[in-house]
């Protein structure tokens, strides 16, 4: 309890931490490239470009790069105000990016002030201010929530006001964005944000911003293919950027374009390493990791395993670095040794998982998830008993820090575990129901943007529990839901296989065979999953 007390208390503080506080970042380049932005301001003429440099970096969510490019704005010209909400902004840090910390919100308040009382910003400028300003004023007493909402507003009536103001109308865009709920399952928010975007993106192809939320409104499983365009663009406009690096992978997962995802990654985690980015690099080389997986190339996911503890060594989870600062970093440690036993099915391993002296609530989570489902898989499920306490223990501290959605998905994985707890200690029925209302309750909400993916979708484990029961026509109906919604996926191919031969359905058995092989066409071919394949259509 110490330790995890001492875990929340480092979460409490390290989102985006003092100015003082940073990684090292490559200085700027002639052969930099961050697309085009342009900005207007009533700055000195001297500082326009360097602005709008500023403001592509913010775009492309390199939050410690913009606030030095800003603050060198400010070195040269003292009275550009507007620099400040830049910085106020980079503070703010990736919108997506969950409970933000106290330092972090105080220096965005900080910034603001600064703004508010420096040279003399035009009213438009002012506007900027104030929309950014309701994101950190009063956060001790206003939620989180609704200081999104009235960010939503502020920078509503700025757009309407300003129609001519491309700036506006993307950062308008991308707030809008950031107020959808993962339990809106008609995407309302994040249409119309796309909607906005995507005339705008065809007008200037350049621009990093542009590409880069256009990604993240469509990152839901019924989107993301609108994505696509943006995907294949977005690395190459920015390619100084590792987060532009590694941002179309999400598209790319979410449509199961694996090979991609590794290569726009390994770019984005070498480009990362190079700027001295840690946290980007580990967040690279968790979605690496996953798409490695998915293809059973093994020896390539174990690879990123074994380096990961060098670039863990240089790893500052306190740092602001990109779009993937400390929580994120601390995200990936936790996961990708997760992620390397759950997707091979190596439950004795995944029970034997350390579990991280440091993290966030939900990071720490997913050791304790990952140990009690390799319990109970491997026949022990008494063993899974700490790792339950544990998984509710985390729930509620994150239920005190009003962190609604990290609080459900902890508990979505403790129902999931204790389900498998229930099945392997014989009481198959119970377990059966436990895992399905588990299963519905992770499809109602979405996951979040830190991770490719859950560790193991509920209703894929529900697929695996009912196959081992006996009733394969249930157990593919369930797999065939998970692969609507995860495409691509080894084992949603596979279970689906195996189902349908178990269930007589020679012919739909043959399909996710065939399916399962075109996946992981780059095998090393180590996974028992594909010799049953080839047995299977060779007959």
């Amino acid at each position: 309890m110490k330790r995890i007390a001492a875990s929340l208390l480092a979460w409490i503080c390290l989102a985006v931490p003092a100015f003082a506080q940073h990684e090292t970042h490559a200085g700027a380049a002639s052969t930099e490239r961050l697309g085009t932005v342009r900005f207007e301001t009533s700055c000195s003429p001297e500082v326009k470009s360097d602005f709008n440099r500023a403001v592509a970096l913010l775009h492309s969510f390199e939050f410690r790069s913009a606030i030095e490019a800003f603050t060198g704005v400010l070195a040269r010209d003292s009275r550009c105000a507007i620099a400040y909400w830049g910085i106020a902004l980079s503070y703010w840090s990736n919108p997506f990016g969950g409970v933000r910390s106290t330092d972090a919100l105080k220096q965005g308040r900080a910034a603001v002030e600064k703004g508010r009382t420096t040279g003399s910003p035009t009213p438009r400028e002012r506007a900027y201010i104030e929309a950014a300003a309701v994101l950190f004023e009063q956060f001790e007493t206003v939620s989180q929530r609704d200081r999104i909402l009235a960010y939503e507003r502020a920078m509503r009536q700025l757009a309407q006001a300003h129609p001519d103001d491309v700036e506006a109308s993307i950062f308008y865009a991308l707030a809008l964005n950031q107020t959808a709920l993962p339990t809106d399952k008609t995407y309302a928010a994040q249409l119309k944000a796309g909607a906005m975007l995507e005339p705008l993106f065809a007008k200037y192809p350049d621009h990093p911003g542009l590409a880069h939320y256009i990604i993240h409104a469509y990152d839901h499983p019924p989107l993301a293919a609108k994505a696509l365009d943006a995907a294949r663009r977005y690395a190459k406009i920015a390619p100084s950027a590792p987060h532009a690096l590694h941002m179309p992978s999400h598209t790319f997962t979410r449509v199961g374009y694996w090979a991609d995802s590794v290569a726009t990654n390994k770019a984005s985690e070498q480009t990362a390493l190079k700027q001295n980015v840690m946290g980007e690099a580990l967040h690279a080389m968790d979605y690496q990791t996953y798409a490695y997986l998915q293809m059973a190339r093994d020896r390539d996911a174990r690879a990123v395993l074994d380096r990961l503890p060098g670039v863990v060594a240089k790893f500052d989870p306190t740092a602001i670095g990109g779009a993937a600062p400390g929580m994120a970093g601390l995200f990936a440690m936790t996961a990708i040794p997760a992620r390397y036993a759950l997707e091979r099915g190596a439950w004795i391993e995944a029970a034997e998982l350390p579990v991280p002296s440091a993290g966030t609530p939900f990071t720490i989570a997913m050791a304790h998830y990952a140990r009690a489902i390799g319990a109970a898989r491997s026949g022990r499920p008494a063993a899974a008993g700490p790792d339950l306490q544990q998984l509710a223990v985390l729930r509620d501290q994150l239920r005190e820090l009003k962190d609604t959605y990290w609080e459900e998905q902890v508990d979505i994985q403790r129902r999931v575990a204790a389900a498998w707890v229930a099945f392997a200690d014989g009481r198959r029925d119970e377990g059966i129901r436990m895992l399905r209302e588990a299963a519905d309750a992770e499809d109602a909400t979405d996951k979040s943007a830190v991770t490719p993916g859950p560790l193991a979708p509920a209703r894929e484990l529900l697929g695996d529990m009912l196959l081992e029961a006996g009733r394969a026509a249930d157990a593919l109906r369930e797999y065939e839901a998970t692969m609507a919604k995860e495409p691509g996926r080894f084992r949603g191919a596979s279970g689906a296989a195996r189902a349908a031969e178990a269930a007589g359905d020679r012919a739909r058995a043959r399909q996710y065979y065939q399916r399962l092989l075109q996946i992981a066409s780059g095998s090393d071919g180590a996974r028992p999953e594909l010799q049953r394949a080839r047995a299977f259509l060779n007959q």
